[in-house]
């Protein structure tokens, strides 16, 4: 940064060259990371369901969805297809916006406004899915990294 006549000019090239210098290392590290962090969460998701899908569809029955049983199974299926996407790499952007708007619904369906009154903690479990949507956002704009990720090439054939 450097004064000039009163106002702050920032000097770019010096900024770009620190935090391109520290960024091979770490930034691959954070990408890999977060793909299997995101993994993870629906891994237990799935994981839930699945060792119970009764409960799980007795639980959307419980919000008023039709065909809870169907639901729940295809809910499942859904998860497993995106811990595919984000342990591979493979159509990464994609499933990180499909998972953002996934969990939106989630949060709306499960744990919006019109829960709140009965149970307050429902109001924190809604904005988690907020910060939860801030992730997913960032990895389908950033992609999957260049460590364990499929390229499209290859799925081609």
């Amino acid at each position: 940064m450097c004064n000039s006549g009163g106002g702050i000019e920032y000097i770019q090239e010096e900024e770009a060259m620190t935090t391109e210098s520290n960024k091979a290392g770490w930034a691959t590290a954070v990408v890999l990371i977060g793909r299997l962090i995101f993994a993870a969460v629906f891994i237990m998701a799935v994981g839930f369901k699945l060792s119970d899908i009764n409960a799980t569809a007795t639980y959307i029955a419980a919000v008023g969805f039709p065909a809870p049983t169907l639901l729940a199974w295809l809910a499942a299926i859904f998860e497993l297809v995106l811990v595919a996407c984000f342990l591979t790499g493979a159509y990464f952007s994609e499933a990180a916006l499909a998972a953002a708007a996934y969990v939106i619904f989630l949060a709306f369906a499960f744990h919006g406004p019109s829960h709140w009154k009965a149970n307050q903690d429902e109001f924190g479990f809604f904005i988690d899915h907020f910060t939860f949507l801030a992730g997913l956002f960032f990895a389908a704009a950033y992609g999957p990294g260049s460590v364990l990720a499929l390229k499209r090439s290859l799925l081609r054939g």
